[in-house]
């Protein structure tokens, strides 16, 4: 096949399935997976499909940040959704920690303890919910707050995660990828992630269907970090499979 016409072989095939796979596309039309790569590469640069891990898609597997006021908006139900079905995960510990974003934000909302709990949290936003909740003790982190998530991040935030442990973290993310692992559109954040994954016994991550099969610039950790998600129907069921058997228990809201 001519350069050409492997370009056109390619392009037909994401047409039909959505993505394309290296190792699929070298066994149809026996050439390398380096061709197979410069193909892929080629293409991207003619903005005609994305690369990802191991093959090329249609749609943008890369996580954009976008400001928490704007994001507020986007899939707003299955966010108080997943919510709702997080709190169950609650159940005896005495501290929990809460990360900035939407959809965690929603379990800040939702949250009504009959016992005293204590709250952790980098997040604005969710120290002036929870700031005269009735059994709510909220330990804010301090350092320089971002405007596009109103959440700190930085030194003294990760100082603090340093010498405290909690017992349940619910985090929000911008991507889950079964090879990258959890990621956020934002490099400064993802340390402090990182520091707040190690300060808990129990990673609760929240997040809508879009979320999976993208990625962000900032990777957080790997799947074997994570002991649930937390999301909705709209994740493709082989998806959830695939994480199962990786050890990650899979929470879907409404089922």
């Amino acid at each position: 096949m001519t350069i050409t016409e492997r370009h056109q072989f390619i392009l037909q095939e994401l047409a039909r399935a959505g993505s394309v796979s290296i190792v699929q596309l070298s066994e149809q039309m026996q050439v390398s997976g380096v061709t197979i790569r410069k193909d892929l590469k080629i293409l991207e640069d003619k903005n005609l499909l994305f690369r990802t891990h191991g093959g090329g898609s249609l749609n943008n597997p890369y996580a954009v940040e976008r400001p928490i006021n704007e994001k507020e908006f986007i899939n707003s139900e299955e966010k108080q959704s997943i919510a709702r079905e997080a709190i169950s995960l609650i159940r005896q510990t005495d501290s929990i920690m809460i990360g900035s974003g939407t959809t965690v934000f929603e379990l800040a909302r939702c949250l009504h303890p009959t016992r005293q709990i204590t709250v952790i949290t980098p997040a604005v936003k969710v120290t002036l919910e929870l700031s005269n909740r009735p059994n709510v003790e909220v330990l804010q982190l301090g350092g320089l707050i971002r405007q596009n998530s109103s959440s700190v991040a930085g030194s003294y935030a990760e100082y603090i995660l340093e010498h405290i442990s909690c017992g349940v973290l619910f985090i929000g993310v911008d991507g889950i990828d079964l090879d990258f692992g959890l990621s956020i559109s934002n490099l400064t954040e993802a340390g402090l992630n990182q520091k707040m994954i190690n300060t808990a016994q129990i990673v609760v991550v929240l997040a809508d269907h879009t979320k999976f099969g993208k990625r962000g610039i900032g990777k957080i950790c790997d799947l074997d970090q994570v002991q649930y998600i937390v999301t909705d129907a709209g994740v493709p069921e082989e998806v959830v499979m695939s994480l199962e058997d990786r050890g990650v228990k899979v929470l879907v809201a409404g089922k």
